[in-house]
């Protein structure tokens, strides 16, 4: 069973997705071949995702490594990206059975009235097989791996729910979606407590900058398009490149950020008969379905201009902070491709404010950059048993480094409080998640009951 799954989730998101959905939207009863296009759709939206995310570490990855070598800036973890990640969370036994005990957890959260997110985004079920993953290694224990794992999934699908209203609020054409991905959800509690502390600042909080008043206000300079040309020219400038290459690196970061958008319309069209046919199967089958959300992949916004601009300015701004940061040891590179996913559900909590959602963004990154650096060694060591076993490239750790990590959800303050309370306080950390979580599933049933009478 575990080499079956393995094979399944080793064909890769752009092959598995249209598999998955295709199945699912002919079992929903929709027309096979509105099925199939729809499945197909999000193939094509994956594979132009990670071409566009590509370009964007083969154009700046060695600009941003010739900085490095210029002005000496290395560190001792090396960045492996999301790829490494991912391989670590399905390469073990909790990877392997990750999505059908998570499913079963959420058909009985959903039975219990704990949660009203259906999660069909299969393919990010490896956030929870990475947090179970390298809880498993370091505890040897299979049960502690899926215990992580599990209060992850839980605590996401709750954060889902609470985020719902206030995401279809902000996002056009997201009725009846929410986003329970754990990198987004585990910054919504601190970007609460952030958009909070800016709102009570004289000045700051008067500052109140969105992507179509940066358009407005600087005409051309407020474009995401030109922004990118001219961040990529920038940093081929400092890289000392001439100018016909650094002319290229600005026009492929303006591509970056142009085409971004385009591709996320494509999951958009492939996701909404599903999500469509979905919503009417369960309203039809399930009892008490009215409120239920689908819960999607956040590929579906990280086109809005404001996900585009912080993170386009975070780049340069969080590798010169990741050197001087007292006590850091990791420099991210390759995992500057997933620094989109910090913002789809930052964003309706700071209403698109540019300036905000910017702090947010910073001030998530500093911090994630210690949660790494933290947690590089269990990194490694799930690393390096998963390169023994499969010889899979993506987590060969390269000659010269000791360690290595991936910004990607290593960074989340999920993984590291769940990581440090289930491994590092033990039984008492492990009394305190059950205690919170099971707290936390009580608040969202009640919010759901009281939902529900109010409409009846």
């Amino acid at each position: 069973m575990e080499k079956i799954f393995n094979y399944i989730l080793g064909l890769g998101a752009p092959v598995m997705m249209p598999i998955i959905f295709t199945i699912l939207g002919i079992c929903i009863k929709v027309k096979p071949a509105k099925a199939v296009k729809s499945g197909l759709l999000i193939g094509v939206g994956f594979v132009g995702l990670s071409i566009v995310t590509s370009l964007l570490t083969t154009a700046l990855g060695p600009a941003l490594k010739e900085v490095v070598k210029i002005y000496n800036l290395q560190l001792a973890v090396f960045d492996m990206g999301w790829p490494a990640a991912a391989s670590i969370a399905y390469n073990t036994s909790v990877g392997a059975f990750v999505i059908p005990v998570c499913l079963g957890v959420n058909l009985l959260m959903l039975i219990t009235r704990t949660t009203r997110t259906v999660n069909i985004d299969l393919w990010n079920y490896w956030h929870f097989a990475f947090i179970g993953a390298i809880v498993y290694f370091v505890t040897d224990s299979l049960l502690w791996g899926f215990f992580a794992a599990i209060i992850c999934y839980i605590l996401t699908l709750i954060i889902a729910d609470l985020t719902a209203k206030k995401f279809q609020s902000f996002y056009e054409k997201m009725d009846g979606i929410s986003i329970p991905q754990p990198f987004c959800a585990g910054m919504v509690p601190f970007a609460i407590a952030i958009n909070k502390f800016l709102d009570k600042i004289p000045g700051i909080n008067k500052i109140n900058i969105d992507a179509e008043g940066m358009k407005k206000r600087f005409g051309l300079l407020g474009e995401p398009l030109f922004l990118g040309v001219i961040v990529g020219c920038a940093v081929g400038a400092f890289a000392r490149y001439d100018l016909p290459k650094v002319l290229m690196l600005g026009i492929q970061m303006g591509a970056v950020m142009e085409l971004i958008p385009r591709i996320t319309g494509l999951f958009i069209e492939g996701l909404m008969p599903i999500s469509d046919a979905t919503r009417q199967l369960i309203s039809r089958k399930f009892k008490n379905s009215e409120g239920l959300n689908i819960g999607m992949s956040p590929a579906l916004v990280i086109g809005h201009p404001a996900t585009l601009v912080v993170s386009l300015l975070l780049i340069p701004v969080i590798i010169i902070l990741a050197v001087v940061l007292p006590g850091n040891e990791f420099l991210p590179l390759a995992s500057l491709a997933g620094m989109f996913y910090l913002f789809p559900l930052v964003l309706p909590i700071t209403k698109g404010n540019v300036f905000k959602t910017f702090i947010v963004g910073l001030v998530m990154l500093v911090i994630g950059v210690y949660f790494v650096t933290n947690l590089a060694p269990a990194f490694t060591l799930a690393a390096q048993d998963v390169y023994a076993q499969t010889q899979d490239a993506a987590v060969k750790i390269p000659e010269g480094f000791s360690s290595a990590a991936a910004l990607d959800f290593a960074s989340s303050p999920f993984s590291w409080i769940i990581y440090h309370l289930t491994v590092s306080l033990k039984y008492i950390g492990i009394a305190v998640l059950v205690f919170f979580t099971g707290a936390m599933m009580w608040i969202n049933h009640r919010k759901i009951v009281k939902a529900k009478n109010n409409n009846n």
